[in-house]
């Protein structure tokens, strides 16, 4: 679209990995893989604490959300690579870029609150150990799960809508694997200090926010758990944090490497790779993090293998004599 004499964008070509085909195919075989692996993951997880009544606590509801989350947080992403692995055409609509900008948004602010909550949960956990039931009562957990997806949306809408507005000219190659900020703006033909003031303002309180939260609550749990006095008590206290603690360094450490940095030590294949891990890889390992390291988790899959069995057995049973009979 012609605007003056510039050439505004309305489509873009999203590079992906590689343009050799051979490492196309082997890209796409791992990425698939990773993609049915992260969604199984996940979905067993939610799963199994919706159905023991064991798991029906605050802290395996949030971390039950968490599991719905990375369901969808991999699905904005890896389709896409899917597509760019196989289709020789890369192309992508501005509109379509827009929806995978914003729903990237979405489940990335979403987890910012979500693990801040989680946070606040072991806190109270911890610390007041007498009165958690009564604190963390459900209403209060599917408050704090509510406010996290409408805090995620709500900064999703403004961070799109101030992306956006802006207008992309030049050439319309995105050496990326989906449409993030950075080379987005690097495309922009219009002035781009407004936007990066409001980009800064949104990012940096929720992100700021969220980080002071956590670390509010661990400061606390911390002191909780230096006041136990026998060692066994502590590393009681100390693993039932470590599994959220690992997911949050996982999911800020690889945010705050891309986005804290000047824009002038911008390196595309290097934040390439670091988008791949919070967009692909950390949805797959959260599942094990919480489910490897918990007891209560692997007692729930174990029972829940058991009663699968015998239903198995039976409906083999089952199919072998309506097959015998029809003979």
């Amino acid at each position: 679209m012609e605007v003056g004499n510039r050439t505004v964008l309305t489509e873009f070509i999203l590079m992906g990995f590689s343009a050799n085909p051979q490492w196309q195919l082997f890209l796409f075989g791992i990425f698939l893989t990773l993609y049915l692996a992260t969604l199984s993951g996940n979905m067993i997880l939610v799963v199994l604490i919706w159905i023991d009544s064991h798991l029906h606590t605050p802290m395996y509801f949030f971390i039950g959300n968490l599991s719905f989350l990375d369901f969808w947080y991999t699905s904005v992403y890896t389709p896409k690579i899917l597509a760019t692995c196989v289709s020789e055409d890369k192309r992508i609509s501005l509109a379509g870029c827009g929806a995978q900008f914003f729903f990237s948004c979405v489940v990335a602010y979403t987890e910012c609150y979500l693990l801040a909550a989680m946070a606040y949960d072991r806190h109270v956990a911890i610390c007041n150990p007498l009165l958690y039931s009564g604190t963390m009562s459900g209403s209060l957990c599917t408050g704090l799960v509510a406010g996290s997806y409408i805090g995620g949306f709500l900064n999703a809408i403004a961070h799109t809508a101030n992306t956006f507005r802006l207008n992309f000219c030049g050439k319309n190659i995105i050496d990326h694997f989906f449409c993030d900020v950075l080379p987005l703006v690097k495309m922009s033909c219009t002035d781009t200090w407004v936007y990066e003031q409001v980009l800064l303002c949104l990012v940096g309180f929720t992100v700021l926010s969220s980080i002071l939260a956590i670390l509010i609550s661990y400061f606390n749990i911390l002191l909780a758990i230096l006041r136990i006095r026998s060692a066994s008590g502590r590393r009681k206290a100390f693993s039932t944090c470590a599994s959220h603690l690992i997911s949050v360094m996982l999911f800020y450490g690889s945010l705050l490497f891309i986005y804290s940095r000047p824009s002038s030590t911008y390196s595309l294949e290097r934040d390439k790779v670091a988008a791949l891990f919070y967009t692909v890889v950390n949805p797959l390992l959260n599942p094990l993090i919480y489910s490897l390291r918990n007891k209560d988790v692997k007692e729930a899959f174990r029972k829940a293998t058991q009663t699968v069995r015998p239903q198995t057995w039976r409906l083999s049973f089952l199919l072998n004599a309506v097959m015998a009979y029809s003979k």
